[in-house]
């Protein structure tokens, strides 16, 4: 898997909906359920490309200069809300990525779609550091459906 980071200088506008295009999806991220209290919107883009599923995140509204790691979960057990599920994390589509001076973070990153057909969610923790160890339970999430993927 091969991450990228790209920080933008521009904010990009962000839908509040989800959308479907060909083989692209976009979801719009909210705050994690019991997660911390951030003013951050922001999408998750998965589109495939062969037998790959290529991830963008944009989030604004985070905290500045500080390191974030996404990836897609499993469902977990405590709740219906996929996000408030707890389920397990699939490492394989971890990227991880610092936010600007501006709060504003653009992650980008790929997974063979068969790592994470089994994913319900999406959702972006604070991490530790650049090696992407969550510091909490994340801060935006948004429920996926991957099988839509073609």
């Amino acid at each position: 898997m091969k991450n990228i980071l790209m920080l933008p200088a521009l904010a990009v506008a962000l839908s509040a909906c989800t959308m479907m295009s060909g083989n692209m999806m976009s979801y719009t991220l909210a705050k994690q359920p019991d997660g911390m209290a951030l003013n951050s919107s922001g999408t998750v883009m998965p589109k495939m490309d062969g037998t790959m599923v290529m991830t963008t995140a944009k989030v604004m509204g985070l905290a500045p200069s500080t390191y974030y790691v996404a990836h897609y979960h499993l469902m977990g057990t405590k709740s219906a809300d996929p996000c408030a599920s707890g389920g397990d994390p699939i490492m394989a589509s971890k990227i991880v990525g610092q936010t600007d001076a501006t709060g504003m973070l653009s992650l980008s990153g790929s997974v063979d779609k068969a790592a994470i057909m089994d994913a319900k969610y999406f959702n972006i923790h604070t991490a530790t550091g650049p090696d992407g160890t969550p510091a909490d339970a994340g801060v935006t999430c948004t429920a996926i459906n991957v099988s839509m993927l073609k």
